[in-house]
């Protein structure tokens, strides 16, 4: 998801074979300054936040993305809003 929005440049699963899987991150850097300036987790467990296709928030005005969990799987916001579907806002990154 967040290579495909260019956020990321790539990452790598280490299965470890005992149940434990680790992902290795490569981060993306432009100018010598990160291309990920802020990222935030929304719903938290103790509190879902849920948005509807018509009032789903836009990002830093439409530079950044929210990742949200829908019926037809996890997908960013521009592309649910697309499919018209709402759902959970897992986060935002910008």
């Amino acid at each position: 998801m967040l290579a495909a929005e260019g956020f990321i440049r790539g990452y790598s699963s280490t299965d470890f074979g005992n149940g434990r899987t680790e992902f290795e991150i490569e981060l993306k850097y432009f100018d010598s300054q990160p291309v990920i300036r802020k990222i935030e987790r929304v719903s938290k467990p103790g509190r879902r936040v849920y948005s509807a296709v018509d009032a789903m928030p836009r990002v830093a005005n439409g530079l950044g993305v929210s990742i949200l969990s829908t019926p037809k799987g996890v997908m960013a916001d521009h592309a649910a809003r697309e499919a018209h579907v709402g759902g959970e806002v897992l986060c935002t990154v910008f």
